[in-house]
């Protein structure tokens, strides 16, 4: 595999970031914040959370980032209507119907029905209720229907109403959307520097693979040597792996820097799924709590509450205890604790 002899430091990094098209939807920068009585608590590393859940768009979380280069390539491409696919409780989905009021395109939503069973709160609260408050089209579809082809007939209809249709992929995970992790990257380093953190080890939730493949790929162009841990919320760790190696791939090439990602450098950790996505755990009820009770932070149930849950076992267990620094990128989601209040457990 070639290495790109172009990107010397962050400053190259933006140069090739900034030939892409953009729309401002994001608060940004989102802070960093120390957590000083959850570091006290675990008795290892010091831990700061990166928090994408500040980003603001429809109560935040880091599917912003995303959609600002990819509702740009919306507009660019004339496009009148925006159509992209999740679970009922998808926090992507909510933010895509926000930026799509905000940007005046029609939105459409296509539902999986992932959760077996699902209680009412499930299926009506949460970021479902966003989702309506925001005018959006709301479709349903079984579980395992292949959602690349629900999504084309849905624009296949909108075209022949007249509308010009965009396809979002699920999360906002293509190379475009990953754009927004790789400018994450940057901004945390930018950060970290800024305030004399020296980062051992970055962990975050880890599922459409947007993110990771997006900050691996802004990690490991400026040289920064920082690991980068995800913590599998849906996919077994082969699945999981490979799906982020083959977008890091993909957004390393297209933004410029091919070569900078290696197979090695792609680790996911999915012993934290529990039985399945978007069914919650102990673990995660567990650590949802602690945050609340010793930081004032929510996370939610799905993504960040796993994701958060499996850092708190790699410290406890000792493969981070060692580490000076720890930063968790809190990806968001909270709204999606009103949509399992029949399951979240609420007593410590």
């Amino acid at each position: 595999m070639r290495h790109s002899p172009a990107i010397n430091d962050t400053e190259d990094l933006n140069v090739l970031l900034s030939r892409f098209p953009r729309v401002s939807l994001a608060h940004l920068p989102t802070p960093l914040e120390h957590l000083p009585r959850l570091s006290k608590h675990l008795g290892g590393p010091e831990i700061y959370v990166k928090r994408d859940d500040c980003t603001g768009l429809g109560t935040g979380g880091n599917k912003t980032r995303k959609l600002e280069f990819l509702m740009a390539d919306a507009q660019q491409r004339k496009a009148t209507a925006v159509i992209t696919q999740g679970a009922v409780q998808s926090n992507h989905a909510r933010q895509t119907a926000a930026a799509a009021c905000k940007l005046g395109l029609r939105c459409v939503l296509v539902f999986e029905k992932r959760v077996d069973d699902a209680p009412e709160s499930y299926r009506t609260s949460g970021n479902v209720l966003l989702d309506h408050i925001y005018g959006a089209e709301i479709r349903e579809v079984e579980k395992g229907t292949d959602m690349t082809t629900a999504m084309q007939g849905v624009a296949d209809e909108l075209a022949a109403e007249g509308e010009s249709p965009y396809i979002i992929p699920g999360g906002g995970s293509n190379a475009i959307g990953a754009l927004g992790y790789v400018d994450c990257a940057l901004e945390l380093l930018s950060q970290a520097n800024r305030n004399g953190i020296a980062m051992d080890h970055v962990v975050h939730a880890t599922g459409s693979a947007g993110t990771q493949a997006g900050l691996l790929v802004g990690l490991k162009a400026t040289h920064s040597n920082v690991p980068l841990l995800g913590i599998g919320v849906n996919a077994p760790q082969e699945i999981q792996e490979d799906k982020v190696w083959q977008l890091a791939l993909e957004t390393a090439e297209f933004v410029g820097a091919p070569g900078v990602v290696q197979r090695q450098d792609v680790i996911a950790n999915c012993n934290y799924v529990g039985e399945g996505y978007g069914i919650p755990t102990e673990a995660m009820n567990d650590a949802v709590l602690l945050l609340a009770r010793l930081e004032g932070l929510l996370f939610d149930p799905v993504y960040s509450g796993k994701g958060l849950a499996g850092m708190i076992d790699q410290i406890n267990s000792g493969v981070l205890q060692n580490a000076r620094h720890v930063v968790f990128v809190h990806t968001g989601g909270t709204a999606g604790l009103f949509g399992y209040r029949e399951q979240l457990r609420t007593d410590a």
